[in-house]
């Protein structure tokens, strides 16, 4: 069974960075595509970052382009999101997923195994 386990998160103030992990157990090969999906109150879950493990291929969304990092260490099946120059519109629940195959955002969303959310909190 897949297993996702998140760490990382919590407050920060603007402008300050953090750091999440996710670390996947399960999978039977380390090509799979993982990332973060972010879910603000009183609004509908979006992708933020994502990895494709075999070819390191990134997506992110433009609200996070040049401010997040996305990266994964396959010894340890291990994805990386550096958070730097947050802001407050960054505050939400922020969940891990990750499906075998191509890294297709739509079908991580759809059909992906979840992480339990990890909270990032920015002040202003």
């Amino acid at each position: 069974e897949v297993q996702l386990v998140e760490s990382g998160g919590g407050l920060v103030q603007a402008g300050g960075s953090l750091r999440l992990s996710c670390t996947a157990s399960g999978f039977t090969t380390d090509d799979y595509a993982i990332g973060w999906f972010r879910q603000a109150p009183g609004k509908e879950r979006e992708g933020v970052s994502f990895i494709s493990t075999g070819d390191g291929r990134t997506y992110s969304a433009d609200s996070v382009k040049g401010r997040f990092t996305i990266s994964n260490d396959n010894a340890k099946h291990t994805a990386y999101l550096q958070m730097n120059s947050l802001k407050p519109e960054d505050t939400a629940v922020y969940y891990c997923a990750a499906k075998l195959g191509p890294l297709l955002v739509q079908r991580l969303f759809l059909d992906g195994y979840w992480g339990q959310g990890t909270r990032v909190t920015v002040s202003s």
